[in-house]
């Protein structure tokens, strides 16, 4: 053993020697270039080290540049939304205004045309209960408003007030089934009394067999109701069936579009025949 550890003691001492030498040679031997092989060598290795340390240096200098270049983007796309938001929201106020400068003015059109004093209210609340049509608008009776006065629309009837409040009313829908008005057929001249129906229609009742009634004709208010003035649209005849007996079963279609009131006008002149029955009492 210990002479196997000396052949193997020898065996390096010689490698390093031999290494030396070639060393030695590789400082004293040059290159074509002029340059000794031993530097021109170890400058290759440290080159390559020197390129591969360049090489990470530059992917990672790349992926930290994508990085923030994303984050910006992605800052830049976030602020955009916000702006796009706004600006929806923004217009969508400005539809919503602009819808109801339209109504408003309708309303002062409707009202500057009749000879009515009227009083502009807003709805700010429907029915409670499907089965009673009524709506809550803003204006009561600190604003004049009393009991079984007529709520008209641009398009036309809309109902009467029925229970007044301080600062509030609520008024009863011409489609209520317990609602009626008088009515005629403003072509034939046909009178008849107008009631809240099925599916948001009136039905014309009273109106006689040999009346002349056809789909599509205007029924406006007759003003014998004492409530409501005469001549407002009610609506359009949209059915004429026999019922038998005396008189015609007419369907009619309301002028009011009733699921999209917004604002409306208070009648606060009364019927000629009402006015002077409740001076009368006073």
């Amino acid at each position: 053993m210990a002479l196997l550890d000396i052949r193997q003691r020898a065996g390096y001492l010689f490698f390093a020697v031999l290494l030396g030498h070639v060393l030695l040679i590789s400082t004293q031997v040059a290159s074509r270039t002029g340059v000794p092989v031993i530097q021109a060598v170890t400058f290759g290795m440290f080159a390559e080290v020197q390129r591969g340390v360049s090489a990470g240096s530059s992917s990672i200098t790349r992926v930290w540049r994508d990085y923030t270049e994303l984050r910006r983007v992605r800052a830049e796309n976030d602020e955009l939304r916000r702006e796009l938001a706004a600006a929806q929201v923004a217009a969508q106020e400005q539809r919503a205004m602009a819808d109801r400068a339209r109504g408003l003015g309708a309303l002062l059109a409707l009202r500057d045309r009749s000879n009515l004093t009227t009083l502009a209210a807003e709805v700010i609340a429907g029915a409670a209960m499907p089965d009673f049509q009524t709506i809550t608008i803003d204006k009561g009776a600190r604003d004049g408003l009393r009991g079984d006065m007529a709520v008209i629309a641009p398009a036309g009837v809309v109902g009467r007030v029925v229970v007044p409040s301080p600062r509030a009313a609520k008024v009863q829908l011409l489609i209520d089934r317990n609602a009626a008005a008088g009515a005629l057929i403003e072509r034939s001249r046909a009178q008849g009394v107008v009631v809240g129906a099925a599916d948001r229609r009136l039905q014309m009742e009273y109106v006689s067999e040999v009346a002349d009634v056809v789909v599509g004709d205007l029924v406006v208010t007759s003003g014998i109701d004492g409530i409501y003035p005469k001549g407002y649209a009610i609506g359009r005849v949209e059915a004429v069936e026999r019922a038998g007996g005396a008189y015609k079963r007419i369907v009619v279609k309301p002028a009011v579009d009733f699921s999209s009131i917004e604002e409306v006008l208070v009648v606060l002149t009364l019927a000629p025949g009402r006015e002077a029955a409740e001076g009368g009492i006073e």
